[in-house]
């Protein structure tokens, strides 16, 4: 709920600062007064778009702040968590707009942009009125309008969580029936690489051992010389014969000396049974080095054909088993493939079928309610004296989506026998403004501590329908609710809660708007201004107080 405005230097108003309160709020004043620039200032502050002609003249910015109470469980907290907004008992709102076009915003001190702004001020006040395209006159909205007329959130809960499950199932099938067409454009391929790498039989290692093979094949007659040579040092011709020579001069100088050349003799020993070893591999490194030329040209055209292989497709050795598993997976998934699609179509014949059974239920709900309401805001029109037109909700089978399969749209006929048509274009100014109001005495049935505002809805009518006006204004204001109504008719402002009295004036040889609250005398005099006019007289003073005195005793 809005609780007070505080306005700075903005068109014709120099300073200003209003307290709100629930109920029927009501600005009246004479025409050219500024009636209108209040709501222009809420409406900036709440994010609406500012030019620099907003700032009064001779001021360098204006400024408008607007403070709010919000219950604890509403939307509006919700969105000040998610933006990460400090909360408090009151919500304050603060937008300048500098003689240069500049703007700035804060909420809670905290800056924000003008996005934001509007975003959150949608959810703060309702604003009402014949050229207000957000509200109920925005067609976009009529089906919420409707599901919250007719409480059909836990139906659209369960419509919005099978056409979630809907959307999956159509996914996996489109995207599996993608796959599997593409695959099936490469099977050839698929199969031709399969086949090339199980006959070449080749394994993770193999290309290494082969290329160190053939670097010694091709290496090998200088490693074998030189080998030889080293092999002819060791053997009994070399230090072999050499080794054991030693060992049997020291055994025999070792009789005539006890143990004391027992350490050198075993050393010796050891050293001997080393050079067997050596010798052992030594023979069996030139056993390897002994091949046939022809063996060398066949282990080169194979290393050639593994590398072909790896260059092909772009692999290194140690890839090519991960890329011949997934070669054998898109086989796999091929030879599944008919089996696979047609589970998924049934999946998706079941899901299909759950969401249209679901929605059935949502649309026989919402037709239901649109007859209901229908026939309410009919039966609202006749004291708007508005006899004669017609209100239809207009519910049309469209694509599933997540409401449903249905598009609303509420329509009027303002004459016996004429077409439906939409709100905007059938009915007159004065027309569309009564069926806006019966439209949300209506849809309010159930609403408790909203903020709306209602600029000049009773324009174009007077006596017994103004004050049916009058009256359904209040009777929206009775619901824990504030409305504030800019207006022109006594029958309105004289069943206000809180009188504003909007005026002008001259200061400095500027023209400024000023805003009074008015009560008792105060608000007689002001409703026999609006009823005579300049000259107020003693009959209109009269039949103010007799308005006045009805409101209260109604």
């Amino acid at each position: 709920m809005l609780l007070e405005l505080e306005i700075k230097d903005i068109l014709l108003v120099k300073e200003l600062s209003l307290g709100f309160s629930t109920g029927l709020n009501v600005f009246t004043g004479e025409t050219g007064t500024g009636k209108s620039i209040l709501l222009d200032c809420l409406g900036f502050v709440l994010g609406a778009r500012g030019q620099a002609e907003l700032v009064r003249s001779g001021a360098s910015r204006g400024e408008v702040i607007a403070i709010f109470s919000v219950e604890k469980e509403s939307r509006t907290n919700f969105i000040l968590n998610e933006a990460d907004i400090p909360k408090s008992d009151e919500l304050i709102l603060r937008r300048v707009n500098f003689s240069d076009g500049r703007k700035s915003a804060w909420v809670n001190d905290k800056r924000v942009s003008s996005e934001f702004l509007r975003y959150l001020g949608e959810n703060l006040i309702e604003f009402h009125g014949q050229h207000d395209d957000r509200g109920l006159l925005d067609a976009k909205g009529h089906l919420q309008l409707l599901d919250q007329f007719a409480q059909t959130a836990p139906f659209v809960k369960s419509v919005k969580k099978a056409f979630f499950i809907l959307k999956e199932n159509q996914k996996a099938l489109e995207a599996y029936t993608k796959k599997n067409q593409e695959l099936a454009e490469e099977e050839d391929l698929i199969r031709h690489n399969l086949e090339e790498i199980s006959s070449l039989g080749t394994y993770s290692g193999e290309e290494v051992e082969l290329d160190k093979k053939r670097r010694l094949m091709q290496n090998a007659q200088s490693i074998r010389e030189n080998i030889t040579k080293a092999s002819d040092l060791v053997d009994r011709g070399g230090a072999e014969g050499q080794l054991s020579d030693a060992i049997k001069f020291l055994e025999k100088a070792a009789k005539n000396v006890e143990h004391v050349l027992d350490e050198p003799i075993d050393a010796l020993r050891r050293a001997q049974l080393e050079l067997q070893e050596a010798q052992s591999g030594i023979f069996d490194v030139l056993s390897s080095l002994s091949f046939n030329p022809e063996e060398l040209e066949i282990l080169e055209d194979r290393l050639f054909s593994i590398r072909g292989l790896f260059r092909k497709h772009k692999l290194t050795a140690d890839q090519l088993p991960e890329f011949e598993h997934k070669l054998k997976e898109k086989l796999t998934f091929l030879e599944n493939g008919a089996k696979n699609i047609e589970d998924l179509k049934i999946n998706y014949a079941e899901a299909l079928k759950e969401f249209i059974d679901l929605s059935n239920r949502l649309s026989k709900e919402r037709k239901k309610a649109a007859a209901f309401l229908d026939k309410m805001i009919e039966k609202e029109l006749k004291p708007l004296r508005m006899e004669r037109a017609r209100f239809k909700t207009e519910i049309k089978q469209v694509s599933p989506n997540e409401l449903g399969q249905d598009s609303v749209v509420f329509t009027i006929s303002t004459n016996s026998g004429s077409k439906f048509g939409s709100l905007m274009k059938i009915a007159s100014g004065g027309e569309l403004s009564r069926f806006l109001l019966a439209l949300k005495v209506c849809l309010s049935s159930d609403q408790k501590g909203v903020s709306m505002v209602f600029d000049e809805i009773d324009r174009g009518v007077g006596g017994a329908t103004a004050d049916a006006v009058g009256r359904r204004l209040l009777k929206l204001a009775k619901k824990d609710a504030q409305v504030l109504v800019v207006t022109h008719s006594p029958q309105v402002a004289a069943l206000a809660e809180r009188h504003f009295v909007v005026s002008k004036a001259i200061e400095d040889k500027k023209t400024l708007s000023r805003v009074n609250q008015i009560k008792g005398e105060d608000c007689v005099e002001e409703i026999a201004r609006m009823i005579s006019g300049d000259r107020i007289t003693d009959e209109a003073r009269e039949a103010s107080r007799v308005l006045i005195s009805g409101a209260f005793n109604s």
